[in-house]
Protein backbone atom coordinates (compact mmCIF):
# COMPACT_ATOMS: atom_id res chain seq x y z
CA UNK A 1 0.00 0.00 0.00
CA UNK A 2 1.37 3.41 -0.93
CA UNK A 3 0.35 6.49 1.04
CA UNK A 4 0.73 10.07 -0.06
CA UNK A 5 2.55 12.49 2.24
CA UNK A 6 -0.77 13.98 3.45
CA UNK A 7 -2.26 10.54 4.17
CA UNK A 8 0.84 9.56 6.14
CA UNK A 9 0.66 12.76 8.19
CA UNK A 10 -3.07 12.23 8.83
CA UNK A 11 -2.41 8.66 10.02
CA UNK A 12 0.44 9.84 12.25
CA UNK A 13 -1.64 12.60 13.83
CA UNK A 14 -4.50 10.15 14.47
CA UNK A 15 -2.11 7.78 16.18
CA UNK A 16 -0.59 10.65 18.18
CA UNK A 17 -4.03 11.66 19.46
CA UNK A 18 -4.50 8.19 20.91
CA UNK A 19 -7.09 5.46 20.97
CA UNK A 20 -10.78 6.46 21.01
CA UNK A 21 -12.89 5.86 24.13
CA UNK A 22 -16.53 6.50 24.95
CA UNK A 23 -16.59 8.72 28.05
CA UNK A 24 -19.36 7.76 30.51
CA UNK A 25 -20.40 9.30 33.81
CA UNK A 26 -21.65 6.84 36.44
CA UNK A 27 -22.21 9.45 39.17
CA UNK A 28 -20.89 12.88 40.15
CA UNK A 29 -17.55 11.36 41.24
CA UNK A 30 -17.01 8.44 38.88
CA UNK A 31 -16.26 8.59 35.18
CA UNK A 32 -15.27 5.63 33.03
CA UNK A 33 -13.98 5.04 29.52
CA UNK A 34 -15.10 2.26 27.18
CA UNK A 35 -12.88 1.34 24.24
CA UNK A 36 -14.70 2.35 21.06
CA UNK A 37 -13.75 -0.92 19.36
CA UNK A 38 -16.18 -2.75 21.69
CA UNK A 39 -18.89 -0.08 21.73
CA UNK A 40 -21.65 -0.91 19.28
CA UNK A 41 -23.95 2.06 19.81
CA UNK A 42 -25.16 4.67 22.27
CA UNK A 43 -28.77 5.57 22.85
CA UNK A 44 -31.07 7.40 25.19
CA UNK A 45 -34.34 5.66 25.87
CA UNK A 46 -37.28 6.12 28.20
CA UNK A 47 -37.57 3.85 31.21
CA UNK A 48 -40.89 2.43 29.98
CA UNK A 49 -39.18 0.90 26.89
CA UNK A 50 -37.45 -1.63 29.15
CA UNK A 51 -39.26 -4.86 29.97
CA UNK A 52 -38.60 -5.64 33.61
CA UNK A 53 -38.00 -9.33 34.30
CA UNK A 54 -38.95 -10.86 37.66
CA UNK A 55 -36.44 -12.58 39.95
CA UNK A 56 -33.36 -10.93 38.43
CA UNK A 57 -30.42 -9.48 40.30
CA UNK A 58 -30.81 -5.78 41.22
CA UNK A 59 -28.23 -4.65 38.63
CA UNK A 60 -30.53 -5.87 35.79
CA UNK A 61 -32.87 -3.10 34.67
CA UNK A 62 -34.63 -5.20 32.04
CA UNK A 63 -34.70 -6.10 28.35
CA UNK A 64 -34.63 -3.61 25.49
CA UNK A 65 -35.86 -4.34 21.98
CA UNK A 66 -33.71 -2.19 19.70
CA UNK A 67 -33.99 -2.60 15.93
CA UNK A 68 -35.42 -6.12 16.27
CA UNK A 69 -32.62 -7.22 18.60
CA UNK A 70 -33.01 -7.87 22.31
CA UNK A 71 -30.41 -6.60 24.79
CA UNK A 72 -30.11 -7.04 28.54
CA UNK A 73 -29.64 -3.63 30.18
CA UNK A 74 -27.71 -3.38 33.44
CA UNK A 75 -27.08 -0.49 35.78
CA UNK A 76 -23.30 -0.18 35.36
CA UNK A 77 -22.83 1.61 38.68
CA UNK A 78 -24.68 -1.11 40.58
CA UNK A 79 -22.87 -3.89 38.68
CA UNK A 80 -19.50 -2.42 39.70
CA UNK A 81 -20.64 -1.83 43.33
CA UNK A 82 -20.54 1.93 42.79
CA UNK A 83 -23.46 4.38 42.89
CA UNK A 84 -26.63 2.97 41.30
CA UNK A 85 -28.84 5.07 39.05
CA UNK A 86 -31.57 7.06 40.77
CA UNK A 87 -34.65 4.83 41.17
CA UNK A 88 -37.05 7.43 39.73
CA UNK A 89 -35.08 8.00 36.50
CA UNK A 90 -37.36 8.55 33.48
CA UNK A 91 -34.79 7.90 30.78
CA UNK A 92 -31.58 5.95 30.47
CA UNK A 93 -28.32 6.73 28.70
CA UNK A 94 -27.14 3.36 27.41
CA UNK A 95 -23.91 2.19 25.79
CA UNK A 96 -24.24 -1.17 24.07
CA UNK A 97 -21.02 -3.15 24.15
CA UNK A 98 -20.23 -6.19 22.02
CA UNK A 99 -17.50 -8.83 22.02
CA UNK A 100 -18.09 -11.55 19.44
CA UNK A 101 -21.69 -12.70 19.79
CA UNK A 102 -22.14 -11.31 23.29
CA UNK A 103 -23.78 -7.92 23.74
CA UNK A 104 -24.96 -5.97 26.77
CA UNK A 105 -26.42 -2.53 27.42
CA UNK A 106 -24.75 -0.46 30.15
CA UNK A 107 -27.01 2.21 31.65
CA UNK A 108 -25.22 5.24 33.10
CA UNK A 109 -26.07 8.71 34.37
CA UNK A 110 -24.65 10.43 31.29
CA UNK A 111 -22.74 9.80 28.06
CA UNK A 112 -20.16 12.56 27.78
CA UNK A 113 -18.87 11.84 24.28
CA UNK A 114 -15.76 10.38 22.68
CA UNK A 115 -12.25 11.18 23.83
CA UNK A 116 -8.78 9.95 22.89
CA UNK A 117 -5.85 8.95 25.03
CA UNK A 118 -2.46 7.61 23.96
CA UNK A 119 -1.65 4.15 25.40
CA UNK A 120 1.32 5.53 27.36
CA UNK A 121 -1.06 7.60 29.56
CA UNK A 122 -2.76 4.44 30.85
CA UNK A 123 -1.64 3.39 34.32
CA UNK A 124 -2.26 0.32 36.43
CA UNK A 125 -5.38 0.63 38.60
CA UNK A 126 -3.75 -1.35 41.43
CA UNK A 127 -3.38 0.87 44.48
CA UNK A 128 -5.49 3.59 42.85
CA UNK A 129 -9.00 2.11 42.99
CA UNK A 130 -10.89 -0.30 45.20
CA UNK A 131 -9.77 -3.91 44.81
CA UNK A 132 -13.28 -5.04 43.74
CA UNK A 133 -13.11 -2.87 40.61
CA UNK A 134 -9.75 -4.16 39.33
CA UNK A 135 -11.10 -7.27 37.50
CA UNK A 136 -13.30 -4.97 35.37
CA UNK A 137 -10.55 -2.55 34.38
CA UNK A 138 -7.84 -2.36 31.74
CA UNK A 139 -6.27 0.56 33.55
CA UNK A 140 -6.87 4.14 34.58
CA UNK A 141 -5.87 7.62 33.53
CA UNK A 142 -5.10 10.29 36.11
CA UNK A 143 -6.60 13.64 35.21
CA UNK A 144 -6.20 16.95 37.08
CA UNK A 145 -8.95 16.33 39.64
CA UNK A 146 -10.14 12.81 38.94
CA UNK A 147 -9.24 9.36 37.77
CA UNK A 148 -10.83 7.96 34.61
CA UNK A 149 -11.34 4.21 34.79
CA UNK A 150 -10.83 2.26 31.55
CA UNK A 151 -13.32 -0.58 31.47
CA UNK A 152 -12.57 -4.05 30.13
CA UNK A 153 -15.67 -4.89 28.05
CA UNK A 154 -14.80 -8.58 27.86
CA UNK A 155 -14.48 -8.82 31.66
CA UNK A 156 -17.85 -7.11 32.10
CA UNK A 157 -19.56 -9.39 29.58
CA UNK A 158 -18.07 -12.48 31.24
CA UNK A 159 -18.59 -11.52 34.88
CA UNK A 160 -20.20 -14.36 36.86
CA UNK A 161 -22.84 -11.92 38.14
CA UNK A 162 -24.40 -11.78 34.67
CA UNK A 163 -24.47 -15.53 34.04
Amino acid sequence: MNFTMMETQALSSKKAEGDPYLHLQIDSKTQVLLPMKTTQEVLITTANRLTVMPNMLPCFLGLLNQRSRIFWIVDLGKLLDLSPLKPDVQQYSIAIIREGKQALGLAVEKVKGVTRFPPEKIQSPIGTVEVGLIPYLKGCIAQERQILLILDSEAILNTPTLH
